[in-house]
């Protein structure tokens, strides 16, 4: 067997790990989750996106590589108004089981997958964005806080990007806890417990929430998770196993929505670490690679309890930097794909600042309302063009 089946999946795992977490742990926050809540959302997290994918990697013998929703941990923490949550987290879990039942009835009713690929790329990208920009400009409001603390940190991104994208994110987390450590900001550290330990979370069934947060979640993971890793499964030269997936998928987000899981997704970026000719010249033999990568994830599913613990004693400033910089490329590609048709400029432009704009009415937040007020100008534009013709 070659190395560089492990070694990818170790690269997989700690790109995929150590570039969101702060993100997760970011959302988790934004709907009044307990240290014990937190802790039991990242174990759980790690337990559906190692498992997935050691399922789906046995049964269709590929490199299926699955992950949690980064843009969907965004879109959660972007909920939070002024540090104060929108929503519970037991009303959070409720939107998260209707994401999970809806990626089922995708997996299983064609249509509705056909109709998610129907809202134009460009609509689906800006309300993405509207949801990123708010954590770049959370980077700069922190270094006027504490410049000494994140301009630092920024500069160090900066340059590494220059040489690698995919670990400046982890260079600067690393740094992150170095340099707070020798400002002296960092809390005292909790030691007691190291093991994973899960909290059963009662869901609440709001209407608002499941609006406001359920089907925008759902939105976001299909257009930005999932629809992007079957593509880059097919750029290898694999036949994507669709409904298979979206079904295990959307049972583990359904089994460890309750312990207060978010979502689990196909994944993109770590996806391609893991399923390139770099990881095994045979296509064949690369699935192994998924079942590396999904054993690592279930290693850090015990381990969830130190890395929250570690965690909540950085500062918050280091939180959002690290959060904010590792968001940024989504956030570029975001935009990019959004303004690219002229088309739909104008729609895109209002659902960037519909979105971004924390709107919130009837209790519904305003990640869905970026993506009505879209929907709404591309379907005003058509008839006009109709009427014209």
């Amino acid at each position: 067997m070659q190395i560089s089946l492990f070694s990818s999946a170790i690269v997989g795992i700690l790109v995929g790990f150590g570039s969101s977490i702060a993100i997760v742990i970011a959302g988790a926050q934004a709907v009044g989750a307990n240290p014990v809540q937190v802790a039991s959302w990242v174990s759980a997290i790690c337990l559906g996106t190692g498992v997935a994918s050691i399922v789906l990697s046995l049964r269709h013998r590929l490199p299926m590589i699955t992950a949690w929703s980064t843009p969907g941990a965004a879109l959660i923490a972007g909920t939070a108004s002024a540090g104060i949550p929108s929503y519970s987290m037991e009303a959070a879990v409720g939107a998260f089981l209707v994401t999970a039942l809806l990626v089922l009835v995708s997996s299983a009713f064609r249509p509705l997958t056909t109709l998610i690929e129907r809202i134009p790329s460009a609509i689906a990208s800006a309300m993405l964005a509207g949801v990123l920009i708010g954590f770049s400009v959370d980077v700069f409001d922190a270094a006027t806080m504490d410049p000494k603390l994140v301009l630092p940190l920024v500069g160090v991104f900066l340059v590494v990007r220059l040489y690698s994208p995919t670990w400046a994110v982890i260079v600067v987390l690393v740094m992150g806890i170095g340099w707070a450590v020798i400002l002296g900001k960092t809390a005292p550290y909790d030691a007691s417990g190291s093991l994973a330990a899960f909290a059963l979370i009662v869901p609440s069934f709001e209407p608002g929430a499941i609006l406001g947060l359920g089907v925008p979640l759902f939105l976001v993971s299909m257009a930005s998770q999932n629809l992007p890793g079957f593509a880059v499964l097919r750029a290898s030269g694999y036949s994507v196993p669709t409904r298979s997936a979206l079904a295990i998928t959307g049972l583990m987000s359904l089994l460890t929505a309750p312990l207060g899981a978010h979502t689990t997704t196909m994944s993109s970026i770590t996806a391609s670490i893991c399923t390139g000719v770099d990881t095994h010249p045979d296509p064949s033999k690369r699935w192994l690679s998924g079942l590396f990568y999904g054993t690592g994830f279930l290693v850090l599913a015990v381990a969830a309890v130190t890395v929250v613990a570690g965690f909540s004693t950085l500062p918050p400033g280091v939180i959002a930097t690290v959060a904010g910089l590792a968001l940024l490329g989504p956030l570029m590609h975001a935009l990019g794909a959004a303004l690219a048709p002229e088309q739909t400029r104008f729609a895109a432009v209002l659902t960037v600042t519909v979105t971004a704009s924390g709107l919130s009415v009837f209790g519904v937040g305003s990640a869905f309302w970026g993506l009505v007020f879209g929907l709404l100008a591309v379907g005003l534009d058509l008839m006009m063009e109709g009427r014209s013709t």
